[in-house]
């Protein structure tokens, strides 16, 4: 649909900085390591140890992964202090809330008119600058900006909250299962019964031995034992491929592309399987149920891994033939499980049982052996009940950022296309101080 609003060049109505931007090689950004992130054309590739730019800026790419599947640019909105290769412009309109405003309505544009180049797609700063964006009047284009960005921030403050979450579960792994401090903290006469210490309710003091003692792991916990993860593995399947590849619709199938960590899962790069084939796949274990560990199996990043809990990401979908669904025989396993699998060691366990190098791959035998540490199941429990605490909140967290990014989605090309207009777009603004 044609827009309701005038239309501006993005040229006319921003500020292009390539001109400042500076490539570093990998080697040279090994050197270089620090806190400020280093944007590629399609994000953060790595921390430097300086920036470029500081403030609001928009990221557009130039080349390489330029037009997503849908049909739209990568573009982002980028904001502190940052550095940018030189496969991403830059761009800053005459105001914060103008920046924002330029984000959207790039977003929403079909960016293949402007490609050049038939082997490597490439957009120039001459193209680039006479794109035609919808740019209504200010106010509106301030509500616009104020609405989506609302949204935005919200997921953005979800993403942090999940992080944090994540990190203290981790902590508690850690503590627990790696320093083993409540075992130390008795040995060291620091923890007496019916005494609590910080992350240590007194109820938790019978769990835990007042000795170590040496395993094939190094010490551990008098009463705790070494042995593999075949000692409590339930099951271990992986799904499959229908004929003729993944379909375009139907139930989700989850592949090696998003099996990246925990909550983490991107929409974009869904795809699909027929419902007769999920039902076969669920008949063979190969749906995904609640409180499931994927394992990447095969291809270039063996030994990534992602617990999936609390209908997120879906409640209904399965996994393809590069994962496995890692399943304990007791369900109050998996969340140790996984964090268990997860430690860098452990991932490098895995990662050695690879036995090709034309494909890589692991096998059930070889995931089967893989080392373990098992405590009583009372510890695992107490762990899996705190723990459970923090991934719920994360889960949570995780589904109200698809429902809000679904709401953003929807809004975003009738906002900028003027087909849903902000009612009294100067009062919207006052009362919330925005003009």
């Amino acid at each position: 649909m044609v827009s309701e609003w005038p239309t501006e060049l993005v040229g006319n109505i921003s500020t292009n900085f390539d001109s400042q931007r500076i490539p570093l090689s990998s080697r040279e950004r090994e050197k270089r390591r620090g806190s400020y992130p280093y944007y590629g054309a399609t994000g953060i590739m790595d921390y430097v140890d300086d920036y470029l730019f500081e403030g609001l800026h928009v990221l557009i790419a130039e080349d390489g992964s330029v037009e997503r599947e849908d049909g739209t640019p990568f573009v982002q909105l980028v904001d502190g202090k940052f550095w940018v290769n030189n496969h991403a412009h830059v761009l800053r309109a005459n105001s914060d809330s103008d920046t924002r405003f330029l984000f959207y309505a790039l977003s929403s544009i079909r960016i293949s008119p402007f490609l050049s180049g038939s082997v490597q797609p490439k957009l120039t700063q001459q193209n680039l600058n006479r794109i035609p964006i919808p740019w209504p009047p200010e106010t509106e284009r301030h509500a616009i900006a104020y609405i989506l960005g609302t949204l935005d921030d919200k997921i953005e403050l979800n993403r942090r909250m999940s992080e944090t979450l994540e990190q203290m579960a981790r902590a508690l792994f850690k503590a627990w299962f790696v320093d083993f401090e409540p075992v130390q903290a008795k040995m060291e006469g620091r923890w007496q019964r019916g005494q609590s210490l910080p992350g240590l309710p007194a109820h938790l003091y019978d769990l835990f031995p007042d000795r170590l003692v040496e395993s094939e792991l190094g010490e551990i916990p008098e009463g705790w034992r070494v042995g593999t993860l075949g000692d409590i593995l339930g099951e271990l399947v992986s799904g499959a491929r229908p004929p003729g590849g993944a379909a375009q619709q139907g139930i989700p199938s989850i592949g090696a592309e998003n099996v990246i960590g925990l909550g983490k899962y991107d929409f974009s790069k869904e795809k699909y399987v027929p419902e007769e084939f999920f039902q076969w796949l669920q008949q063979k274990g190969a749906a995904v149920r609640p409180g499931d560990v994927l394992l990447y199996k095969d291809g270039a990043q063996i030994g990534r891994k992602t617990y999936f809990d609390r209908g997120f990401p879906h409640a209904k979908c399965a996994v393809n033939e590069h994962v496995f669904i890692v399943r304990a025989k007791r369900p109050r396993y998996q969340r140790y499980l996984f964090f268990w699998l997860d430690q860098d060691w452990v991932t490098q366990e895995i990662i050695n049982l690879n036995s090709s190098s034309a494909q890589p791959g692991i096998n059930q035998q070889g995931v089967r052996s893989l080392p373990l540490l098992i405590p009583p199941a009372p510890v695992v429990e107490e762990f899996d009940r705190i723990s459970g605490l923090l991934t719920d909140r994360l889960f949570s967290a995780c589904q109200e950022s698809r429902t809000l990014a679904a709401l953003r989605d929807a809004l975003l090309p009738k906002l900028i296309r003027g087909e849903i207009r902000v009612k009294d777009a100067e009062r919207f603004l006052k009362e919330r101080g925005l003009c």
